[in-house]
C-alpha cells in the first residue's frame, strides 16, 4: 500500500474499468433493395471529453518542435557541412563518419518526439518546466499503468 494520495484523472483520460457491451447479432433483412440513406452525423459530444484539450496540444507541438527539430536540422545539416569540408580539401572525411553522425542526430530526433509529447504538462492549468523532467516522469508512469491495466491477466 503506498501512502500516495489517489490521483486525479484527467479529463482526456479513459475510464479504467468501462464495461463493455456485446454486439447484437445482425438480423437478416427481408427486403435485400439497397436504399440510399445517409450516414449518421458523427458525435461531438460524446468524444468532447476523450479529446486532448488545445492548451495541451499546442504545448505538446512546441516541445516537438524544439526536442525533434533542432536535432533533425542537425542531422541534415551533417550532409552540408560535411560536403564543404571535402569539397574545399579542408581533410579527409571519411564516409562512415558522415554516416554515423548524421544517424546519430536523426535518432536523437526520433527520441526527442517521445520526449516532447511526454515531457508537456498534460494538465491545463499547469503548464510545467522548461525542461519537463518532473512531468516526464509522470506521464510515463501513466503511461506504464496504461500498458499494465491493458496487458491480459494469465
Amino acid at each position: 500500500m503506498s501512502s500516495e494520495p489517489p490521483r486525479q484523472r484527467l479529463p482526456f483520460e479513459p475510464i479504467a474499468n468501462r464495461k463493455k457491451t456485446p454486439k447484437k447479432p445482425a438480423e437478416p433483412l427481408e427486403n435485400p433493395v439497397k436504399e440510399d440513406k445517409q450516414p449518421p452525423a458523427p458525435k461531438t459530444g460524446g468524444n468532447q471529453s476523450q479529446s486532448i484539450p488545445e492548451v495541451v496540444s499546442k504545448r505538446m507541438i512546441s516541445r516537438i518542435a524544439l526536442f525533434c527539430g533542432v536535432p533533425t536540422l542537425l542531422g541534415i545539416s551533417t550532409f552540408f557541412v560535411s560536403y564543404l569540408i571535402v569539397s574545399k580539401g579542408l581533410f579527409d572525411l571519411p564516409n562512415t563518419a558522415v554516416l554515423l553522425v548524421s544517424m546519430g542526430c536523426f535518432g536523437l530526433g526520433v527520441l526527442g518526439l517521445s520526449y516532447g509529447v511526454l515531457s508537456a504538462s498534460w494538465d491545463e492549468e499547469v503548464s510545467g518546466s522548461s525542461i519537463g523532467w518532473e512531468e516526464f516522469n509522470t506521464n510515463f508512469g501513466r503511461m506504464r499503468e496504461a500498458w499494465r491495466g491493458a496487458k491480459p491477466k494469465s
